[in-house]
């Protein structure tokens, strides 16, 4: 997983709420284990009309906003069911950060398994930055979660909180499978001790 530590890029805005899991990656995509090839889905029935071609008016299909890097989101975020292709949509397709004034908890947390920054933030900074978001892509904001900031293009910053061990792990590209082989010395001495200690396990 990728270190995070500063970004700065284009934000889109995207003022729905209640954007479900089926709605950033539709079931009918859920067809590999891989976490990559899922971005040209994310928003599959928003994004697309059902001939294939693109809906214009979709955010994300604005040429201002197709490098877009962060996403400005309505309240309740990620709700619906658990699957974790929806951060894996995401984060394939470039989104790296994440505002809204809540997510569901179950994609709250798949976000930071998957090298995602989901920052909440009280609904007035999340509408001033909306509302920035709108400017296109002159409208580059900056997200530093080493000082837990997001900062708008026109230099204003707002603090986000963060747990202590979510940060760690995104500041250092740790997911769960990394944070396991940080303890493999322990492992391999548990290991080494209980085959000495009982060699017919």
């Amino acid at each position: 997983m990728d270190k995070f530590e500063k970004l700065t890029g284009i934000a889109a805005p995207m003022p729905l709420v209640n954007i479900d899991t089926d709605m950033i990656i539709p079931k009918r995509f859920l067809k590999s284990i891989k976490r990559t090839g899922f971005g040209v889905s994310l928003f599959d029935e928003m994004r697309y009309n059902r001939d294939g071609s693109e809906i214009p008016e979709f955010v994300l299909n604005q040429p201002q906003y197709r490098d877009a890097e962060i996403l400005i989101a309505g309240d309740n975020f990620g709700c619906g069911s658990s699957r974790e292709h929806a951060p894996w949509a995401i984060k394939d397709f470039g989104i790296k950060a994440i505002v809204s004034t809540s997510f569901a908890d179950i994609f709250y947390n798949n976000c930071f398994k998957n090298g995602i920054l989901p920052i909440v933030l009280p609904q007035e900074q999340v509408d001033a930055l909306m509302k920035d978001a709108e400017k296109g892509s002159n409208a580059r904001m900056i997200v530093d979660l080493v000082e837990q900031t997001v900062s708008s293009s026109e230099g204003e910053v707002f603090s986000f909180e963060v747990d202590p061990f979510k940060k760690h792990c995104l500041l250092n590209g740790l997911d769960d499978i990394a944070l396991s082989l940080e303890k493999a010395p322990a492992i391999d001495t548990y290991e080494a001790k209980s085959s000495q200690e009982r060699p017919w396990v």
